[in-house]
């Protein structure tokens, strides 16, 4: 690391912290981290872990956006089941592989926002189903 924020080419010197807590946000999802430490610019805010508080920090973040797709995962399930139909079914009015429904459900694969809000929109107008199904 170096001494100098690289960040805002400001040219401060980075301030050391220890023992902070950080907040991680994704998709209306929340963590706090306790016990960061490493530098900051004074001048942009820019932030520099140590390698103990990166780890940690990006094992929440990981966490934290697996269990977000987990849970757009349900929610897909629950409107494609209450539209009454099938994974393949779905993949196709999305234009996804055979699949890809089924990784979308289990949160292996995050879907487009294009997905996710065609089901939403569908959930609140499902006469409009039978529309995109002849297309």
């Amino acid at each position: 690391m170096s001494d100098i924020c690289m960040c805002c080419d400001s040219g401060a010197k980075m301030s050391a912290f220890s023992n902070e807590t950080h907040r991680i946000e994704h998709h209306g999802l929340v963590i706090e981290i306790e016990g960061l430490s490493g530098f900051r610019c004074p001048v942009c805010g820019e932030i520099e872990f140590d390698a103990e508080s990166a780890e940690r920090y990006a094992e929440a973040s990981d966490a934290l956006m697996l269990e977000a797709r987990r849970s757009t995962g349900k929610e897909l399930r629950r409107i494609r089941k209450k539209l009454g139909m099938n994974q393949l079914e779905a993949s196709k009015i999305t234009g996804g592989g055979h699949n890809a429904f089924s990784r979308y459900e289990t949160g292996k694969v995050t879907p487009t926002a294009a997905v996710i809000n065609l089901f939403r929109v569908l959930e609140k107008h499902p006469e409009e189903l039978e529309e995109l199904k002849r297309a």
